[in-house]
C-alpha cells in the first residue's frame, strides 16, 4: 500500500480543485502508471465544499486505473490514517472511496494473525 499525502490546498474549493488537477494529478497518475496498487491519497481536512471535487477525482482515478485500487482519506491524525490504511489494504474490493476520519476512533481494532 502506498500513501500519498496531498496539500495543503487552498481553502476555496474551486481554487483547491484547480491546484489539485494542475499540480498534483500528473504525479498521482505517474505513481499509478508505475504500478502503485493500492494507492491511498491523504487530504488534509477541509470544509464540506471540497467533498464533491475530491470524491469525483478519486472515483475517476479508480475507473481509469482499474484494476488498481485508489481511495482517499481526509485526516491530519496520524494514528487514524495508519489504521484506515491498514484496513484499506485488506479490503480487496474497496476502490473509488473518500473516507473522512476524525481521529477519535471506535475502539481497538483487532486483526487476525497473519
Amino acid at each position: 500500500m502506498e500513501l500519498l499525502h496531498l496539500g495543503p490546498l487552498a481553502d476555496d474549493p474551486l481554487e483547491a480543485a484547480a491546484d489539485f488537477h494542475a499540480r498534483l494529478l500528473p504525479a498521482i497518475e505517474a505513481t499509478l502508471c508505475g504500478g502503485a496498487d493500492p494507492l491511498t491519497l491523504v487530504f488534509l481536512p477541509a470544509e464540506h465544499g471540497h467533498r464533491a471535487w475530491r470524491l469525483a477525482a478519486v472515483q475517476s482515478l479508480a475507473r481509469r486505473f482499474a484494476p488498481s485500487r485508489v481511495n482517499a482519506l481526509e485526516s491530519d491524525h496520524g494514528a487514524a490514517i495508519a489504521a484506515a490504511a491498514q484496513w484499506l489494504e485488506r479490503a480487496a474490493g474497496m476502490t473509488g472511496q473518500l473516507l473522512p476520519l476524525d481521529g477519535n476512533g471506535a475502539g481497538q481494532v483487532l486483526y487476525p494473525h497473519e
